[in-house]
Formats: C-alpha cells, sequence, structure tokens
C-alpha cells in the first residue's frame, strides 16, 4: 500500500479549493519538486490512468503495477469519485489526482517509478498532474502525455527512440520521444524525484510495441471494459 502520509508529513493541502486557490497551490508546491537521475533502472513500474465523461462529476481510475523484466503484471487496482472541481486546463490535477491517489492506496506491493497519462514539468505553472501527484506519494514519477499542453519543440526524428528537447519559457522541461517507428511522439516531462533522462529511458523501457508505455495502456483497460 502506499503511505500518502511518509515519517509523519502532513498532506501537502485541502482538494476542495477555488481555481484561484488552486492556482496558487501549483505555484507554491511547484518548489518543492526535486529532479534527479536514477542511481539504478527500475524493475517494478506503476502506471494510473483516469476515464470521465469530460465534464461529468464522477471519475474512475485504474492502476497497476509491471515487472519490467518480463512485462507481467504484479498487481492491479480500481477507484471510482465525484469531484467538483471543473474542467480547467492547466488544474487537471485537481480534478484527477485524488481518485488516482485513491486507486494508488489500494496497491500492497512495493513500485519503483510511476507513470502517469499527462503532463509533468511540461505545464503552464511547472506542476502538472505528475508533479502533484508525485509530491503527495513521494515517489519518482514521470508524466507521459500524448498532446502538448505547453511549451516548444522540433518534431523527433522518424526513428524509434529519437527525441527532441521540449522548452517553457527557454527552460527544458522534458522531451518529445518516439516511442514506436510511424506513431506520433509522446511528450515526457519529469513529475518528481527524476530527470529528463531517466524518464525518457523509462518510458523507452515500458514501450514494447506501443505508442504510450505499457503501464498506462494496462491501467486503461481496466476503465473500458
Amino acid at each position: 500500500m502506499v503511505d500518502m502520509k511518509r515519517d509523519g508529513e502532513k498532506p501537502p493541502h485541502d482538494w476542495n479549493v477555488t481555481i484561484g486557490q488552486a492556482r496558487r497551490i501549483q505555484e507554491k508546491l511547484a518548489g518543492r519538486v526535486r529532479l534527479s537521475r536514477l542511481i539504478s533502472r527500475p524493475r517494478y513500474v506503476a502506471g494510473a490512468d483516469v476515464s470521465s465523461d469530460r465534464f461529468g462529476a464522477r471519475l474512475f481510475a485504474a492502476a497497476c503495477i509491471l515487472d519490467i523484466a518480463d512485462m507481467s503484471t504484479v498487481e492491479e487496482a480500481v477507484a471510482s469519485g465525484l469531484s467538483a472541481f471543473p474542467y480547467v486546463p492547466g488544474l487537471l490535477s485537481f480534478r484527477e489526482a485524488p481518485v488516482v491517489l485513491e486507486a494508488l492506496k489500494k496497491l500492497k506491493a512495493p513500485f519503483d517509478v510511476l507513470l502517469l497519462d499527462g503532463q509533468g514539468l511540461a505545464h503552464p505553472r511547472f506542476f502538472g498532474l505528475a508533479c502533484h501527484v508525485g509530491i503527495w506519494v513521494g515517489k519518482p514519477t514521470i508524466g507521459c502525455a500524448k498532446s502538448l499542453l505547453v511549451g516548444e519543440c522540433a518534431d523527433p526524428g522518424g526513428a524509434q527512440g529519437s527525441r527532441s528537447p521540449l522548452t517553457v519559457n527557454a527552460r527544458t522541461v522534458g522531451a518529445a520521444l518516439r516511442t514506436r517507428e510511424g506513431a506520433g511522439p509522446v511528450y515526457v516531462s519529469p513529475g518528481h524525484m527524476v530527470d529528463i533522462e531517466s524518464a525518457c529511458e523509462i518510458v523507452m523501457a515500458c514501450s514494447a510495441g506501443c505508442r504510450l508505455p505499457d503501464p498506462i495502456p494496462v491501467s486503461y483497460t481496466h476503465l473500458t471494459l
């Protein structure tokens, strides 16, 4: 089970906030994000995804842990909940993070890294979903998005593994990464406790022929059954 209150720490904030308060929380917590190179390659990688009617209140989250030695599934969990927070670009974590955290709480097996279908540093306030969840769980967390929310990048080369820097206000925050030849790139950015190089390496290690790294689509299958 993921411990959301490590070493006696209090949760960073309450989730029942206004849009203005949410922006200020992001700006404050962005200073707590740490970027660091992973010393060793992780073995157990978790992934989580969320499904909902875009403007509906009920959300469903699924999480799974894969052993990337053979891409086998170690554990899976699902959760659902109601969110009063509206759909606002740039504030997605206030809508989705609570139900993601509920799904992660149900995982009993440990994991080394968490992948989320969303942004990390590639965000207007450098605090996307992967940063927000990473701060709560205290684990290396990576954002891997299908579309660009903010920033600039050149199209990476066509070969698998090709990438180009992603910048926001002249700050390099991630990369456009070609995980599969012939498919569009994904946008990888660190969330917490990982750097850009490590994030891209982990995403590639988990992308066994898929555009998105395997823990994310495996999670998504539970949301579409």
